[in-house]
């Protein structure tokens, strides 16, 4: 499946090649080579994937063909054929959204029910023939007990980004949607890892699954640049409106650890003359979405966020990612930095970098096995370190990080380190929860 160069190749049905050239794809990506066939053998899946690497497409295209060459066996009202778990509301409207995308060709129905919003227009949306639905876990089973869904009927289960799921406690909650499903079914796993929970996920939910890798665990994008500024915590909000002008930065997702300060930021950068969003749990569903178009539409070039926006977030060609301070868990720099070189792009990630986190930069270089070419620019001191942590290569000041930074390995460390690899926040989009023909 290596040599496939075509989406033609992997016996998909016009409609649905119609729909993927019309979204300007013209080849698949790994994951999609391997996942598209399986899935339309009617083989159950194990995949360890990341987010970026094309699985959402690598799903959801050959699962509207199954469906739309077979009929129904019992249609009827709220009663989905395939149901699709997502750990949060923006990616259930994602996958959703991706739904519609690649299956307008077609006659097939869909929904998307998750928490935040006003339940009554996934009412509406369940009282007809549903084909898909894309359900973050609590929600659904809102509905279940409210007896406005019907699982009885769901020929294919996909639990995407089953790791995060688990990390934010919803175990119980997917054991309890286990049970309502027919016993025969295709069941689909997408994780980015394979823990010893997630196996034995598997092995209770999967039969002789096909398993396939695109990736290795907590490998970090051989296609992000990945730059450490080294910089005092008060010269920090100075020092990204600084680099955000210098490099005319026109995209760029910065993260914080906290709601209070993304808040605090995205104010100062407004300030600053550079319109500046920030999205995180406390914000409305209607604020977040706001926020999040005029990201995407190009109409504010900052979006700051908290690790909510981590994994999830679907942003074609992000061109640069900025940790404005360092998570504590390691795993979570990887997929913060996951939302740039995604699909095959290019992408930048540069994090800054105080005295208090240089233990934690330690715990991130040790889990991407390959240590972080350090920076500086000219009027942003370094704070003082541990004297068991140098810089290493700090490139002369002045020098241009993300767009500008020079390109090539970290002098003194290997070219390629290994490629990379959630608690619980909420789950939405306002308006995705409609049923719409897709």
């Amino acid at each position: 499946m290596s040599s496939v160069s075509r989406f033609a190749d992997l016996g998909l049905a016009d409609p649905l090649l119609r729909a993927l050239s019309d979204s300007g794809y013209e080849s698949p990506t790994p994951i999609q080579t391997q996942a598209i066939p399986r899935i339309l053998e009617g083989r159950d899946l194990l995949a360890a994937a990341q987010t970026g690497t094309g699985k959402t497409a690598g799903f959801t295209v050959p699962i509207l063909q199954l469906l739309s060459t077979r009929a129904a066996a019992r249609p009827g009202s709220g009663r989905p054929r395939c149901l699709v778990l997502t750990p949060t509301r923006e990616l259930a409207a994602q996958v959703h959204e991706s739904v519609e995308t690649y299956g307008k060709h077609l006659s097939l129905r869909a929904t998307s029910v998750f928490g935040g919003v006003n339940i009554n227009p996934q009412f509406r949306a369940l009282r007809g023939q549903i084909d898909i639905v894309v359900a973050t876990p609590g929600r659904l089973l809102d509905h279940v007990g409210q007896k406005t869904v019907d699982l009885s009927c769901i020929e294919i289960l996909v639990l995407d980004e089953a790791d995060r799921m688990l990390d934010m406690g919803f175990i119980n909650d997917i054991r309890r949607i286990l049970k309502l499903l027919p016993a025969t079914r295709q069941s689909l796993l997408f994780s980015a890892t394979f823990s010893d929970d997630i196996r034995r996920l598997a092995d209770g939910m999967l039969n002789d699954p096909v398993r396939v890798e695109v990736a290795a665990r907590n490998t970090a994008s051989e296609l992000v640049q990945q730059h450490v500024h080294l910089v005092e915590t008060h010269q920090k909000r100075d020092l990204l409106s600084h680099l955000i002008k210098e490099n005319r930065w026109q995209q760029v997702l910065v993260f914080t650890r906290t709601k209070h300060g993304a808040n605090k930021l995205a104010e100062k950068l407004s300030k600053d003359g550079i319109p500046a969003a920030a999205i995180h749990g406390n914000k409305t569903q209607a604020a977040r979405t706001k926020a999040l178009h005029q990201f995407k539409s190009g109409r504010i070039p900052v979006l700051v966020a908290t690790d909510i926006a981590a994994r999830g977030l679907d942003i074609d060609q992000l061109p640069q990612v900025v940790n404005f301070e360092l998570p504590h868990v390691p795993e979570d720099y990887v997929h913060r930095i996951g939302r740039t070189g995604r699909a095959g792009t290019s992408g930048a990630a540069l994090s800054l970098v105080d005295g208090e986190e240089l233990r934690l930069l330690s715990g991130i270089e040790r889990l991407i096995r390959r240590p972080i070419e350090r920076i500086q620019t000219e009027g942003f001191a370094a704070p003082s370190r541990p004297a068991n942590d140098s810089p290493r290569n700090p490139r002369p000041s002045g020098a241009r990080p993300g767009n500008g930074a020079r390109k090539g390995p970290p002098r003194g460390g290997p070219s390629k380190g290994p490629r990379p690899g959630g608690r619980r926040q909420g789950q939405g989009r306002s308006g995705a929860s409609r049923g719409n023909r897709v």
